[in-house]
């Protein structure tokens, strides 16, 4: 997967710490893609790019991901669609501090 950011170092923190991911070793200069992995082993490898320009139109993909929103909202994040439960749509829509947007879900019961 990849996001694309006009700050991308500051993104691939926020993600960082949005999902419990970390940087992965060996990663090259500053002005080249930041590579971020699930700490846990467990989700997909997500490349952080830098592009010139902002975010202008919605999406083409986004991330979904269980979560909590008010943590979330604390990290920065924007709460863009709440869930429409009659409608059939549980989740949270957000955008991450560049624009990004992403799905949030409620957490599965343990």
């Amino acid at each position: 997967l990849c996001l694309d950011a006009r700050d991308h170092q500051a993104l691939a923190d926020w993600w960082c710490a949005a999902m419990g991911y970390v940087r992965r070793e060996g990663e090259g200069p500053a002005g080249e893609p930041v590579a971020i992995v699930d700490a846990a082993g467990g989700g997909p490898l997500i490349w952080v790019c830098p592009v010139p320009e902002g975010k202008v139109v919605k999406n083409r993909m986004h991330i979904d991901v269980y979560g909590d929103v008010e943590r979330l909202r604390g990290l920065g994040a924007r709460v863009v669609a709440e869930p429409d439960v009659e409608k059939g749509v549980p989740w949270h829509v957000m955008q991450d501090p560049e624009g990004n947007e992403f799905c949030v879900f409620v957490p599965p019961a343990a």
